[in-house]
């Protein structure tokens, strides 16, 4: 079965864990990007991306290509911002018909929240469980052996 990771990654921890993933599962990858960029220092970071993603915002993203027939798994991949996942996955969510497909996320946060958004997200895929969810420590910020020992249970959950 033909896995792509989605996934949006602001601080670029959310980046090095779909790119760890991808290599081990022989996944493709794709970034999807929101046309306005998030801040990314100080109080407006957590301000903006937090209301946005409380308020379910769905920002218009930059092109991408995309063929949902060309495969059966999709991983998504995101930081967890106010307990959710970040808007720009829920764009993504929205615009494409994920049917039919086997979903897996994994989330990067520094605090909590994970589980609520892997809630948040089923609900927004209309599915009652995913095939497999991961939730990372800031992997790139912080490595830590406890994060690469996850990595590799999520993907063998997967194989």
């Amino acid at each position: 079965m033909k896995t792509l990771i989605v996934y949006f990654s602001l601080e670029g921890n959310t980046d090095f864990a779909a790119k760890r993933i991808a290599e081990q599962l022989g996944a493709e990858l794709l970034r999807i990007e929101p046309e306005k960029a998030y801040p990314d220092k100080g109080f407006r970071k957590f301000f903006w991306g937090g209301k946005s993603a409380v308020m379910a915002e769905t920002p218009r993203l930059l092109p991408y290509v995309f063929d949902a027939a060309a495969y059966g798994r999709i991983v998504f991949g995101f930081p967890v911002w106010a307990s959710c996942p970040t808007p720009p996955i829920r764009t993504f969510i929205r615009d494409n018909d994920l049917r039919e497909k086997h979903i897996a996320a994994f989330a990067c946060q520094s605090g909590s929240g994970a589980e609520k958004a892997f809630g948040k997200l089923r609900a927004a895929l209309g599915v009652d469980e995913l095939e497999a969810q991961l939730v990372l420590i800031d992997p790139k910020a912080k490595p830590d052996e406890k994060n690469e020992e996850k990595i590799k249970a999520f993907c063998e959950s997967l194989r």
